[in-house]
């Protein structure tokens, strides 16, 4: 059997294959956070589609950590049963899925943004420094919210820390210039990630997967560099963390998660520098995202050690069957054309999908 289809384990919890669905947002939720049939269709046409597992679009903690209308929430009891439809939706399928929990920080949406320090955060000049309370409760907020995704039957949560969402900019010096036992060193920098996994962990227990999404670096002057990056990683790893999903870069930054003009299998895995340092320095199971599109170069980032988990995002809006078709043995590059228009249905109102197969430009069968 090729290693990309053989069977693994994250925390107990099987995994059919080496493939990922990133995190993605999809713009389907209700006003008011609640999973609506459309978005669990879509969870469940991933599960069809083969991936070993799926990880759902950032999930708010929050209400003030909403970072987009229509966005998935986990901030309520009453959001259980939505998602508890979901869980059953993609099990029955033989899916695996997690819930993404994020606070967007300074890219909050339709609130005053909360930021980690009210000097040097570009952007946000009404924006009001989180005090000591405030990080207690967003603490809490994490855990609250990992307990209702294990309520709800997901298979384990993925804690958000790219992107320049909130806890990205705790790591980042360019927004974290605080004083206190937060901010200085990365070990301060790191304390509320702790404090998070260590609440999340007696939220949930032992045995339940606990996974994060982490920049490699920012991409920014002063931002999180690849050094301070990996020793935030043997922090959060020691602290109970059970695999790391790596990416890079700010959705307001110069360099993007998402990048355009993917061409050729150079393009493809952009952060896999960034992987090879973590492989070194940290013993438990990496996730690489970032401008995959061959198979070719998810087995080759696999069988070097680069990597454990493949993950995939815009490929999969166009292809929800794409990991079923690579294991069929039609191994043609994902037809992605890496433009980014699918981000901008997504705030459309009628949800994340292919632009260009919505302009009949092309076909993907």
């Amino acid at each position: 059997m090729n290693r990309m289809f053989e069977k693994t384990e994250i925390k107990g919890v099987v995994l059919k294959n080496r493939f990922v669905r990133s995190a993605t947002y999809e713009g389907m939720a209700t006003d008011d956070g609640a999973a609506t049939p459309r978005l669990i269709e879509t969870m469940s046409d991933l599960a069809k589609g083969g991936v070993g597992l799926i990880i759902t679009g950032h999930a708010y903690v929050l209400e003030e950590g909403k970072a987009g209308p229509w966005q998935l929430g986990a901030h309520r009891d009453d959001l259980i049963p939505g998602l508890q439809d979901m869980t059953d939706a993609v099990h029955r399928c033989g899916g695996k899925i997690m819930m993404q929990l994020s606070h967007a920080g300074r890219f909050a949406f339709k609130h005053t943004p909360a930021v980690v320090s009210d000097q040097g955060e570009p952007g946000a000049p009404k924006a009001k420094e989180i005090d000591a309370d405030g990080i207690s409760r967003i603490v809490s907020a994490f855990a609250s919210a990992a307990r209702r995704a294990k309520e709800s039957g997901f298979d384990g949560v993925q804690i958000h820390c790219a992107h320049g969402y909130l806890l990205n900019q705790f790591l980042s010096p360019a927004f974290n210039q605080r004083r206190d036992n937060y901010g200085g060193s990365i070990e301060n920098r790191t304390r509320i990630h702790v404090e998070i996994i260590r609440a999340v962990r007696e939220a949930v227990g032992e045995d339940y997967p606990v996974i994060i999404k982490l920049n490699g670096q920012d991409f920014i002057d002063n931002g999180l560099s690849i050094e301070d990056s990996l020793q935030a990683g043997e922090i959060m790893a020691r602290a109970g963390i059970d695999a790391i999903e790596l990416s890079g870069g700010l959705i307001s930054g110069p360099m993007v998660p998402s990048r355009v003009g993917i061409k050729n299998e150079e393009d493809e895995a952009y952060f896999q520098e960034q992987a090879r340092e973590f492989k070194k320095r940290i013993d438990i199971p990496l996730i690489l995202v970032g401008g995959i599109r061959s198979f070719q170069v998810a087995e080759r980032l696999v069988e070097s050690g680069t990597a454990d988990y493949i993950s995939l995002c815009r490929p999969l809006i166009r292809e929800p069957n794409l990991i079923n078709r690579w294991e069929s043995g039609d191994l043609r590059r994902a037809l992605c054309m890496s433009d980014n228009r699918c981000f901008k249905t997504a705030f459309s109102g009628n949800g994340v999908s292919c632009a260009a197969v919505k302009d009949k430009k092309v076909n993907i069968n």
